[in-house]
């Protein structure tokens, strides 16, 4: 059974920096990408970053220049790593697997507060 864990959320002021992880577990098959979308109170989930299997990467307009999302060393993990946070980048945070089918992570807090 597939299944995605993620860490890494947490509490941090205006300008700090947090680094996302996630890994799949449960299938010895490659994914076509991966990526991370977010969600905040009374808004629809919305694309963060994603990067496919060789490597192309795109972001979200309101993360770009700011946010960075990588593949793990190990086979299906990836990271974002989120710099110069605002509070507007407060939100829960999914990590999606691209098999052709998607699955999703449980989701990570984030909050920007000071």
């Amino acid at each position: 059974q597939v299944q995605l864990v993620e860490s890494g959320g947490g509490l941090v002021q205006p300008g700090g920096s947090l680094r996302l992880s996630c890994a799949v577990t449960g299938t010895i098959f490659s994914t076509n990408a991966m990526g991370w979308y977010r969600q905040a109170p009374g808004k629809q989930r919305e694309l963060v970053a994603r990067i496919t299997r060789d490597g192309t990467t795109n972001y979200s307009e309101y993360v770009k220049g700011r946010f960075t999302i990588s593949r793990g060393n190990a086979k299906n993990t990836v990271h974002l790593q989120m710099d110069s946070l605002k509070p507007e980048d407060t939100a829960v945070y999914y990590c999606n697997a691209d098999f052709g089918s998607h699955y999703w992570g449980q989701g990570t807090q984030v909050t920007v507060s000071s």
